[in-house]
């Protein structure tokens, strides 16, 4: 345990988000989420448990996203036709907004298939236990200064 660091981020956690540099991607994926799949050129790492909201609060303590990009935050957007209902996406804009003044506006929706893609290129993934659908969210790594 170290002092002032969520007990969430497990020992790799905190060695993947110091070894990411600017630009790179981090995937918190929910459960359904094919991180294996899609983090066959990533690190994979599981965080079986926890959900999105509580692992996305501790990762923003530290580091910052994107400055030099508009949308720092991909969201994966809801298929035409599946009424799916996303209640976690309002509480993923507070959590940001704690930590970056943009807020909700440092928010995109990705189409599925797109959002696949992206996190195919991510630098790491983790795999939560986060039950919501349509919970993933890919964050970009700012610099630290």
């Amino acid at each position: 345990m170290l002092k002032g660091i969520s007990p969430i981020l497990s020992p790799e956690l905190l060695k993947v988000l110091c070894e990411m540099g600017h630009s790179d991607t981090i995937v918190i994926g929910d459960g359904n989420f094919p991180a294996e799949t899609m983090g066959k050129d990533a690190i994979v790492i599981r965080a079986d448990g926890h959900g999105v909201p509580e692992l996305l609060d501790a990762i923003l303590q530290l580091f910052p996203l994107d400055e030099y990009v508009d949308k720092p935050v991909s969201l994966m957007q809801v298929m035409p036709g599946d009424n799916a209902e996303t209640p976690i996406w309002d509480e993923y804009k507070k959590i940001v907004a704690r930590y970056d003044k943009r807020g909700a506006e440092a928010f995109v929706e990705v189409e599925r298939f797109a959002f696949y893609e992206k996190a195919k290129k991510a630098y790491a993934i983790v795999a939560s236990g986060e039950t919501a659908i349509y919970a993933n969210i890919i964050l970009q790594k700012g610099v630290v200064k």
